[in-house]
């Protein structure tokens, strides 16, 4: 819904920002100052099959992109002229393949949680080493490649459209850029092809060595293109307006208070938590951190050391299956003087496989030490896990980047000042909560909007000292030795 444009002056430009997560489609507008002026929102389903197998409908996903595009046209009215440029950010890890003819989907888009191919990754560890240094990503099914080639070799439709020559496959935010751009461009930026497995930071092009071990062909992937490009032409109520900038959603997070600092680690606390150092420079040996590409103009590339964390909401959303108990409600009212003296269970956070820096694929989450301990007990040794996988990351990144002085957190999870503050006890670093939520789309338009200068600073709701906390480091040395078991 509309937010206040009284100050804006009626020809100042406005950028639209597409953002297509796990849970739903959000289209925002932002004007040049950083200030959200309308947004829409739609909800899309996410199928679970076993414990490997993540799917959503991709003509779903296109369905709700138009609804929310339509949307915040209809919410602008006559300043719907303004809006100059648009930009797609995408889940980096998720796949599909489709008809090139008609745009019609081959196959369910696979989700960056899906697993379901994990026989052909282990089948490939004996070129872990050589994967990880020319992808800058260590050997996982959580990536893109081995959820192509499972593609290729269960689908009929798929193997057809081979055949016929008339197959597409790739991330999906290529297949959006197909779909929804007049010109039908067949391309990917960065971001999202790194996460295929298959594409090499070095060279800016897809790997041949890889491609064969894999055993996807290569006239079947987009072309790479970098962030910034020319991507094609977005219908925008009456009009059409050029979509500027593609990215994953995870690389447009950092952008959303306008220029990187370097100094600063930047966690995005959703679905999944995800950690980033950016860095103008890219660490060929950052095992077993990973290596991304945050955004690239011409010649230009802004890298990043990154961790990843699968059980953040989703961890809690897996408990919410096991127990029969909404923990939500309760996350906002932890903190740490209810804590103390608490003798609370450990988490072996492994909902959808323990991620960086430990990388265990097969790991199953449970609860050790879990007798006589209450609903609220079981809550703090998730929040705990989540918190102890993170700054596991964080460790390794200073390391690597010695600087690194101070955490900015944001997603919905950031809500919980319990986490933030076990963040800031274990790191020994201060810990800023954005006030902002829809960071992805915010740091989407800033870059859509090319860094505007009078681009405003997102104030901070929360500010966390370390503190001496004897008895949460104590848990996390207990806790790192039952995962490293």
């Amino acid at each position: 819904m509309p937010s206040d444009t009284s100050s804006d002056c009626n020809d100042k430009p406005l950028w639209l920002a597409l953002d297509q997560g796990g849970h739903a489609s959000r289209a925002l507008v932002f004007n040049q100052r950083g200030q959200q002026v309308v947004h829409a929102y739609a909800a899309i389903s996410t199928e679970r099959i076993g414990s490997d197998r993540v799917e959503h409908n991709a003509d779903e996903i296109v369905a709700s992109l138009r609804k929310v595009i339509d949307d915040v046209a209809k919410s602008l009215g006559v300043d719907v002229r303004r809006v100059r440029a648009a930009g797609l950010a995408t889940q980096r890890s998720s796949v599909v393949c489709w008809d090139q003819q008609n745009g019609n989907p081959l196959s369910p888009v696979l989700s960056w949680q899906d697993r379901r191919n994990a026989d052909l990754v282990t089948a490939l560890r004996p070129y872990k080493n050589e994967i990880q240094e020319q992808t800058g990503l260590v050997l996982s099914p959580h990536y893109g490649a081995s959820k192509l080639r499972w593609c290729l070799d269960h689908l009929a439709a798929v193997q057809t459209a081979q055949q016929m020559g008339c197959l597409h496959c790739g991330p999906l935010a290529s297949y959006l850029l197909f779909t929804l751009l007049k010109e039908r461009p067949y391309v990917v930026d960065p971001a999202n092809a790194s996460r295929t497995q298959l594409w090499s930071p070095a060279s800016g092009a897809w790997c041949e060595s890889l491609l064969q071990k894999f055993g996807i062909p290569n006239d079947l992937l987009p072309k790479p293109v970098p962030t910034q490009f020319n991507y094609g032409s977005l219908n925008f109520g009456h009009q059409t307006i050029p979509l500027r900038i593609c990215t994953g959603d995870q690389a447009a997070m950092p952008f959303a208070n306008g220029p990187l600092h370097l100094d600063t680690l930047y966690v995005n606390l959703g679905t999944g938590a995800f950690i980033m150092a950016p860095t103008h420079r890219s660490i060929l040996h950052a095992a077993p951190l990973l290596r991304s590409v945050l955004c690239s103009e011409g010649d230009t590339v802004m890298y990043a050391l990154e961790g990843t964390v699968n059980g953040a909401g989703a961890a809690l959303s897996w408990w919410a299956n096991q127990s029969g108990i909404d923990p939500w409600p309760n996350l906002n009212s932890l903190s740490r003087t209810q804590i103390t003296g608490k003798q609370v269970p450990f988490f072996i956070n492994a909902v959808g496989g323990i991620a960086s820096p430990y990388w265990s694929a097969e790991s199953e989450p449970r609860f050790i030490e879990n007798s006589n301990h209450d609903d609220q007990d079981y809550l703090i040794a998730i929040i705990e896990s989540i918190a102890f996988l993170i700054n596991a990351n964080i460790q390794i990144m200073r390391k690597h980047l010695p600087s690194l002085n101070k955490i900015l957190v944001g997603g919905g999870l950031s809500a919980c000042i319990y986490l933030n503050e076990c963040l800031a006890d274990l790191s020994g670093l201060p810990v800023m909560r954005l006030s902002e939520r829809e960071l992805t789309g915010r740091g989407l338009a800033y870059l859509t909007a090319a860094r505007p200068h009078d681009w405003q600073h997102i104030s901070h709701n929360l500010s966390i000292k370390p503190t001496s906390n004897t008895a949460l480091h104590d848990r996390e040395q207990r806790w790192r030795t039952l995962i490293e078991d």
